[in-house]
């Protein structure tokens, strides 16, 4: 089938980067989330990204002004039903996942593909709650969405070739490289990414060497663009931690325990840059280590 019309749930930090990649690709899109607040704030992020693509010659002021006529917002989840495609970017809890496929459910056309932007739980086991197994995959951007390449494509064990190929055909339209991975936990980037970023903190648990050390050894000696510990603060340690929970749990290796100086932060609350605090304290005019 052809995919027209996006249907997004949630509006957070990956919501609104695939909101934009969407409608600057000329797809329809309908967002939702429960606050109308994110929804609105949503709205004004992509149109700050839009204005700053504009400024560097990356997109056209036509353009820009197409794709923010192409976004429209909803409160109510029934609302995103007639979507050609629907793509969930809730918070990373199976629970909550599983509550949002249920909801929709009644309120789907036939050919509605649904996916889930999640970044380590089972495909298989999320399109198992709902009607139309066949129909459901893994679409997982990485973030942030209107800078990175890559999407991961994952198959659950009942995925059909249509609906694949239906995916494929609309990260192509993106202008993004597609990556096929088998459903089984944290599929390839995090399945490989979250184990180092894991090993830093445990690096720094152990008193082996500091914040700033784990980071600049990185990046001058792997020359990684990021330290793994700035990394983790970017992507969240919240998130961080309930992959290698998924990893922990899934393949039962003691090799992915998370390290407990990672839960500890993620207790405190810091959570990293969407907090202020995490491995570097952010209230500053200059980022500085927390250990």
């Amino acid at each position: 089938m052809e995919i027209q019309t996006i249907g997004i749930v949630g509006a957070g930090q990956m919501g609104n980067g695939i909101a934009h990649v969407m409608a600057l690709a000329g797809y329809d899109v309908l967002m939702t989330d429960v606050s109308a607040d994110a929804l609105k704030g949503a709205v004004d992020t992509i149109t700050g990204n839009l204005d700053r693509q504009v400024g560097r010659g990356k997109v056209a002021e036509a353009d820009r002004d197409a794709a923010l006529a192409r976004i429209t917002t909803t409160q109510t989840l029934s609302d995103l039903g007639q979507s050609d495609l629907i793509i969930e970017a809730a918070t990373e809890r199976e629970t909550v996942k599983q509550a949002i496929f249920e909801d929709l459910i009644p309120h789907l056309k036939p050919t509605t593909i649904l996916t889930s932007n999640t970044s380590s739980i089972s495909i298989t086991r999320l399109a198992s709650r709902t009607d139309r197994p066949e129909k459901f995959m893994g679409f997982h951007f990485m973030n942030p969405v209107p800078v990175m390449q890559l999407v991961e494509l994952i198959r659950g064990i009942a995925t059909d070739k249509e609906t694949f190929s239906a995916c494929q055909a609309v990260v192509a339209k993106l202008g993004k490289t597609a990556a096929s991975a088998e459903d089984f936990p944290a599929f390839i980037v995090n399945r490989i990414l979250m184990p180092m970023i894991n090993e830093a903190v445990y690096t720094l648990y152990e008193g082996v060497v500091s914040v700033e050390s784990i980071d600049s050894s990185l990046k001058l000696g792997a020359n990684h663009p990021m330290g793994p510990l700035e990394l983790a603060d970017f992507i969240g340690l919240d998130t961080c931690l309930a992959i290698m929970n998924v990893l922990h749990d899934g393949l039962a290796d003691t090799k992915y325990r998370p390290c407990p100086l990672l839960t500890k932060y993620v207790e405190a609350g810091w959570l990293g840059r969407k907090t202020q605090r995490g491995f570097y304290d952010y209230r500053g005019d200059v980022p500085v280590p927390t250990r």
